[in-house]
């Protein structure tokens, strides 16, 4: 057996895991990792899952919900550790710096594993840590993620593990992997049992990120159906005359259900929809106003402007310096 599948296959010894949280990530995300570990050893009796948190400094990491995650130590105090797990959110780009990124690739061979979530995967792949591997990244980084990192191969899954390296999408998929990791060393009844402790079940690794509307039961087949359509083409919204006849409706009936369930016309939904994702490239990545139109169906940045001033009360631009 390899050494980094022994991590996830029956085992009786302790598993010490570091875990490096990056400012502007996530409290979601860290509980996910860290509160498995706390209800499993609560199940067990004993402490057969320790952790470290630490932070690339050594201070407190602010987080996303503004409180700051107390830290143990830099990156050298996750020296000793079976797992090095990197919990990472907004702007990765700035808060892994090189001195850290040189630091990951020194200390990488130390670890039998290295996990990353969320943004997690792009500090890794900025290392050099995810070359020939299979990873996942945030769903709404996916296709950024694949364009940027060709010497790796991007899924759409919840989580990948691939030989020594672990990619998680968000603080679901967190708690989805690190049940499946319980699991694999202390068998399944304990891992719904800690799944139980927080009224949820776990979710295979292959699933995709993000539920497809189908599932939603609240809503007409025929609408979720339309929905996911819009959703896979936002580059190029389809006309609704059109959209209707795909999946079966008149275009009447189409706005009637809409309505019905959603409060608005499938016009104005397909239009929340593409400036949502706007809005995350406007705020979240450096592309030019022009990509960010092009990529979400608008004929100019200045179509886009006028559609986003509108929606949300400030212009593209204004909101992308505001955010630094």
């Amino acid at each position: 057996m390899t050494q980094h599948a022994s991590l996830f296959a029956p085992s009786r010894d302790p598993l010490i895991m570091a875990v490096l949280v990056l400012p502007h990530a996530s409290i979601l995300e860290v509980a996910s990792v860290l509160d498995p570990m706390r209800a499993a050893n609560r199940h067990l009796g004993e402490e057969a899952y320790r952790w470290r948190v630490v932070s690339p400094d050594g201070r407190p990491v602010p987080l996303t919900c503004g409180i700051e995650l107390p830290s143990t130590g830099s990156l050298a105090a996750a020296e000793g550790a079976d797992v090095l797990m990197l919990i990472v959110g907004y702007r990765q780009a700035e808060v892994a710096t090189k001195p850290l990124l040189r630091d990951l690739r020194r200390m990488a061979g130390r670890f039998r594993l290295i996990a990353g979530v969320d943004a997690g995967a792009w500090v890794m792949a900025r290392a050099g840590l995810l070359d020939g591997y299979r990873a996942t990244v945030h769903w709404e980084d996916l296709e950024d993620f694949a364009a940027t990192h060709h010497e790796m191969e991007c899924m759409p899954d919840r989580y990948v593990i691939d030989r020594n390296r672990v990619t998680v999408g968000g603080a679901g998929p967190a708690l989805d992997m690190m049940l499946h990791l319980i699991g694999a060393r202390h068998g399944a009844p304990l891992a719904r049992q800690v799944a139980a402790s927080f009224l949820t079940q776990a979710r295979a690794g292959h699933e995709p990120q993000v539920a497809p509307p189908q599932q939603d039961t609240r809503l007409d087949g025929r609408v979720a159906e339309a929905i996911a359509r819009m959703e896979a083409r936002l580059d190029d919204p389809p006309a609704m005359a059109g959209l209707a006849r795909e999946v079966g409706l008149s275009p009447r009936r189409m706005e009637s259900l809409f309505r019905q369930y959603l409060g608005e016309s499938p016009a104005a939904y397909g239009l929340g929809l593409r400036l949502q994702a706007a809005r995350r490239m406007v705020t979240d990545t450096r592309h030019p106003l022009a990509e960010v139109a092009l990529r979400t169906g608008f004929s100019s940045p200045s179509t886009l402007s006028r559609a986003f001033s509108k929606r949300f009360g400030i212009a593209p631009g204004r909101l992308r310096r505001e955010r630094g």
